[in-house]
C-alpha cells in the first residue's frame, strides 16, 4: 500500500485526470439538465450518480496491475507473499475510489442538487459500493494483466460481474433519496456486506494461482 500511495503521488497527472474525468463528466449532465431549466428527476439522478461512480472506478482501478512491468512483479514475487499483494491492491483502491466517490458526490450534489433525504444510509451504501467495485475490478485487473488487449478484457468480464452488485446500490440509494429508514434496507445492505466479503475471499483464495502463472 506505501508503494501504491507513493507510486500515485509521483504521477500526480493520472490522479488529476480522474477528478477531471468526474468533474467533467458532471458538467455534461449538468448542461444536458439544469442549464436548460429542467429539474432533474429522482430517479434519473440516482442513476446518472452510479453510471458516472461505475465508469469512474473502472478508469482508476484499471492500472492497478495493468502499469505493474514484469519485471516488478518479478521482484514482488522474492519479496511478499501474493495475498498480501492483493489485499494491499484492494484496501488501495478501495480508499481511491472512496476519495473519488466523496469528491464526485459533492460536486453532483452542488451543480445537480441534493434531494438525499436519509444522508446516513447513502454514505453507507457508497461505502459498500466504492469497497465491491474496488474488490471485484481489483481481481479482474490482475486476470485481466496476464492477457493480450487487457483494457478490452477488463472492460469485458468486470461489467457483468458488478451487475448484481449495482442493481443492488441503485436500490439502496433509493431508499435513501426517498427518506426511508435502515430497516428497509438492511437485507440489501447485508447483501452487499456478503457479496464484498465473498470476493475478497475469493480473491485471497485465488490469487496465488495467478500470481504464479
Amino acid at each position: 500500500m506505501q508503494k501504491d500511495f507513493r507510486l500515485e503521488w509521483r504521477q500526480r497527472a493520472a490522479l488529476s485526470g480522474m477528478l477531471l474525468y468526474v468533474g467533467s463528466t458532471v458538467f455534461v449532465c449538468y448542461l444536458s439538465f439544469a442549464l436548460r431549466g429542467g429539474e432533474l428527476p429522482v430517479p434519473a439522478w440516482n442513476a446518472l450518480f452510479w453510471i458516472i461512480l461505475l465508469f469512474t472506478a473502472v478508469n482508476a482501478v484499471a492500472k492497478g496491475f495493468l502499469q505493474e512491468s514484469q519485471g516488478r512483479l518479478l521482484y514482488y514475487y522474492t519479496l511478499v507473499q501474493p495475498q498480501a499483494v492483493i489485499m494491499a491492491k484492494i484496501v488501495y483502491n478501495a480508499l481511491l475510489l472512496l476519495g473519488l466517490a466523496l469528491a464526485g458526490f459533492g460536486l453532483y450534489a452542488v451543480v445537480l442538487g441534493n434531494p438525499v433525504q436519509n444522508m446516513p444510509l447513502f454514505l453507507a451504501n457508497v461505502v459498500l459500493g466504492a469497497v465491491g467495485f474496488a474488490s471485484t475490478l481489483t481481481l479482474v485487473s490482475g486476470i485481466a494483466a496476464k492477457a493480450t488487449n487487457s483494457s478490452t478484457l477488463m472492460a469485458v468480464l468486470g461489467f457483468p460481474l458488478m451487475v448484481p452488485m449495482l442493481l443492488l446500490l441503485i436500490k439502496v440509494s433509493k431508499n435513501a433519496l426517498d427518506g426511508l429508514e435502515f430497516d428497509a434496507s438492511r437485507s440489501s445492505l447485508l447483501t452487499l456486506v456478503a457479496l464484498n466479503l465473498i470476493v475478497s475471499a475469493v480473491s485471497y483464495l485465488l490469487f496465488p494461482f495467478l500470481w504464479r502463472s
